[in-house]
Order: structure tokens, then sequence, then C-alpha cells
């Protein structure tokens, strides 16, 4: 309690320091937000102390390390609905929301794939807009632009990006993470990354992406299961130079609290429309190499990314049956109408590396009950996936999943070494 009163005191003079140089209508403006954040200061740590020591605080909850990197800044924000502040009775506050009532001069916000507040389906176009909450622009990075155009950052003097990551190479927040980090290093902007936990951070697997199979759903020599945060992977991007032309972001991470790559983490909100809950999340890396073949994962249904099944035949261990319609976050779900056969993996035991079995026995089932339709989709979408056109090859040959996997290890030993370098926890 004495070192939070004196890191309270120490703050509160800097801050007054700082703002008794400036003329009188700016040090008005500026005394608010400064009163504002020593608030805002006061309420988060006293929150923080309501929780165990053990409750993981992630980095938009740092409330005292933010705000003062903030002050007389034009600020951008790169946010969904993920990006929210937690509170010690578990609710929950967005951060955009939360930062305007504190004066925060916050000037745009910009969104990844499935927009501001999450309500695109997959590969959906989003448009720009407007918030109706804040009144602030809404700039999709998901729709004409991928890249925040100059024109886009002129106004801003740094941008925060506070987004919740699965930790798969496909999920494309961190392709959007990459393109903000080169925009803002060529414009001279510095970057924020409120780190938060990564729910599939326990393991590490899959094959390397190749580099002729670089997208955006894959844009780094990566694994399909990465291990990091999002603001370890950050750390990598700089690092490992994959910026264009080998430029450097500004980057600042603001870390979690009690946190390990071990420790189990739930995510309170759906990090886009077809990830529901835990199982779909775990299964996601695995499941989501079927999104390049003739077999349905859920989309169109309740349990997204937790079933499987097609309405070509029935399995030898066939034991359940759906029908895909067009719902929330699923206007034209695969299979349509069709009842499909396969299998219900809500209660499959927590994964801890990708599991390739599924797919080697929907191949060989489709190989033997349907010849005549095509398994793996014309537009090779499953090699953007997997990052490689090896492992379509190895499916088709008859390898088991053993012998598959065992070709991938020297890239991940290889892999790892790189990581090491850039780990924030353990």
């Amino acid at each position: 309690m004495v070192y939070r009163f004196f890191k309270n005191t120490f703050l509160l003079l800097l801050l007054i320091g700082f703002f008794t140089r400036c003329d009188s209508k700016e040090q008005q403006k500026t005394q608010k937000i400064a009163d504002a954040s020593v608030s805002s200061i006061s309420k988060a740590e006293n929150a923080s102390a309501e929780l165990t020591k053990k409750e993981i605080i992630v980095g938009a909850n740092k409330t005292a390390e933010l705000l003062p990197k903030l002050a007389n800044k034009r600020v951008g924000i790169v946010a969904n609905q993920t990006s929210v502040i937690f509170k010690a009775d578990k609710t929950y506050t967005h951060l955009v929301d939360s930062l305007v009532g504190l004066s925060v001069n916050v000037k745009t916000v910009f969104s990844p794939e499935h927009g501001f507040r999450g309500k695109a389906d997959a590969g959906e176009i989003v448009k720009d807009g407007k918030d109706v909450k804040t009144g602030l622009p809404i700039i999709s990075l998901y729709g004409k632009n991928k890249k925040p155009f100059p024109k886009q950052l002129e106004n801003l003097d740094v941008v925060i990006f506070d987004v919740q990551d699965v930790g798969v190479r496909f999920y494309t927040y961190i392709s959007t993470l990459h393109y903000v980090m080169e925009a803002c290093a060529e414009a001279n902007i510095p970057v924020i990354v409120l780190d938060r936990p990564n729910p599939n951070g326990h393991y590490v697997d899959g094959p390397i992406l190749e580099k002729k199979f670089k997208s955006f759903i894959g844009m780094h020599p990566i694994p399909i299961v990465h291990g990091m945060t999002i603001g370890e992977y950050a750390e990598m991007i700089n690092g490992e130079k994959w910026l264009k032309n080998n430029v450097t972001c500004d980057l600042t991470v603001i870390r979690i609290d009690n946190y390990t790559h071990q420790t189990p983490y739930s995510l309170p909100i759906k990090p886009s429309p077809n990830l529901p809950n835990d199982q779909s999340i775990n299964l996601y890396p695995s499941l989501c190499l079927f999104e390049g073949t003739a077999i349905s994962v859920g989309r169109g249904t309740e349990r997204q990314f937790q079933i499987i099944g097609t309405p070509e035949y029935f399995l030898k261990r066939h034991l359940y049956s759906f029908t895909p319609k067009p719902n929330f976050g699923a206007k034209h779900p695969k299979h349509n109408g069709k009842e499909c056969n396969g299998y219900n993996l809500t209660k499959e035991p927590r994964l801890s590396e990708i599991n390739l079995e599924w797919l080697l026995e929907f191949y060989k089932t489709h190989k033997q009950y349907a010849p005549k339709t095509a398994f793996f989709n014309k537009d090779k979408f499953f090699h953007k996936l997997a990052g490689t056109d090896k492992l379509q090859q190895q499916i088709e040959s008859g390898m088991t999943a053993a012998e598959i996997k065992a070709t991938w290890q020297e890239g991940l030993s290889l892999y790892k070494k790189v990581r090491e370098q850039y780990l924030m926890y353990d």
C-alpha cells in the first residue's frame, strides 16, 4: 500500500509538473485529462486490489501505465468487441468508450475482420462507418484496404492495438497487426499493443508457412499454432524484420499480469461470430483445415467449429447429424439446408496438438464413397490454410498422422528457437 501511495503521488506530480508548462486554455483541457487519468488509475488499482493475486490482468486494465502515454496525443485505436476493460465484478466496459469518457483525444477507430462490433461473417467485406455510441469515424481494415492509408493516419500521434487473438496463423488479426505496424512505422507513429492471453498459447504445432503460399490468412514463416500472445507476436514481427523494406515500428507492449503460456484462459467475449466458446477456440486449429475441403465445420449451426460432417455419406463411426442454415455469422453456410453426417466434438478433451485423425478419416471415407466429387477445394484454399501444398500430397499418398507430423519437426524446432527470443511470459 505504501508503494502504491508513492507510485500514485509520483505519477500525479509528474502530470502536474508537465501540465503547468501549457498555456492557460490548453492547461485547463490537459488538467481535465490529468484529473480523469488519476481518477481512473485509482479506480483501476483499487479494482485490481480486490482481485486475487493469481487473477489475470490484461493490458487494457493497466490504466496507470497507459493513460500517461496518451496525454496531449491524438489517438487511433484498432479495436473490436473484445477490446474491453474488466471490472472486479466481472463486468466490463469497452476501451473506446472508457477513453472517450476520460477525455482522451480519440480521433479514429480502425476495425479488423468481422468489424468493430464483431458482427460480420468470416471473409465478408467490412465497410467504413461511424460508431453510433461515440460518433467516432470507423475505418475498416478488412474492406478496400487492409493496411491503413497514409491519409488515414495523418491526424494521429499514437495508435493503440487491442484485439483478442486465438493464437492461430490463419486467424487474420495478426495480419492486421502486421499492416498497422508497417503503416505506422512508415509514418513515424508509435504503436501501443495492449496484450491479452492466448487461449491456445500452451502449445506450438503445424507445418511452417512456405513463402509461395503467403496471403492475408498467413503472412509469416510460422506454424499453424504459434504459441505467442499478440504482444509477443508484435515483438517478433519487429525483431525478425518482417515489415516492408525492413522498417521497424516504435512499439510498446503493455504486458499481462499473472499469466503464463500454460495458464488456462476462458474468453469472456466471442473473438469472432463463429468461435462461440472455449471448445470451438481449442478445436479451431484442427478443424479450420476442413474449410479447404467439402466437409462442414458447423457454420450455420449453434455449434460452429465443434461439429464436422457431410451430406455425401455416413462414416463408420457416424454419431451425429446436423443441418446448416443461414444464421448470425454465416449467411451462406456450406451444405446449406442439407443434413450432414459426422461427429459432435463438443465433449472432446482439451487439445495440446493439432489433431489430423479426423481429417484423414474423412478423406479416406470420401475417397471410398464419393470418389466422383472432390474432397479438397479446387481453389486450393487448403494450401493457404496449411501454408504448404505438402500436407494435401501427404494425405493423398496415405501417410499416417504420425508420419505427417514427423515431417514438421525440423521446421518447428527452428521456429521455437526464434520464438524463444520474444517470449515475455513463461
